[in-house]
């Protein structure tokens, strides 16, 4: 395992488990995903940036669940679901959306479909 991806998990190690399933679902439904390790988040790319996972509080220390990350991405679209914690439009049409993952079935579908749609997005930047 590449040791920039165990540093950056160094103070959640029990997130990484979830990361590697969001990591596999990501590249097998996902073509030319290029992963980027970074100190504060890991960038997902095709042509552009279309998600990223990071340790970013959305909620209290005490409020966030046990154990998790934050699965962010764009879409021209603000999504309405309860899954959604936080969204932002730094740019007119562009809604960035922040959300929780805390188990693996949080990688789900719908989940996916969001990711797809983002990954779709961001290639016609």
């Amino acid at each position: 395992m590449q040791s920039d991806l165990l540093f950056f998990f160094q103070a959640h190690p029990k997130a990484l488990p979830l990361y590697k399933a969001l990591e596999k679902q990501i590249l097998q439904r996902i073509d030319g995903v290029a992963v980027r390790v970074q100190k504060s988040q890991i960038s997902f790319y095709r042509r552009h940036l279309f998600a990223c996972v990071s340790f970013l509080r959305l909620r209290k220390k005490k409020d966030c669940p046990e154990n998790y990350i934050v699965l962010t991405f764009g879409l021209n679209r603000r999504l309405d679901s309860p899954r959604v914690e936080a969204v932002t439009e730094p740019y007119p049409r562009r809604f960035t959306h922040h959300m929780f993952l805390c188990c693996i079935e949080d990688i789900d579908a719908e989940v996916m479909g969001w990711l797809e749609e983002a990954a779709g997005f961001a290639a016609v930047k």
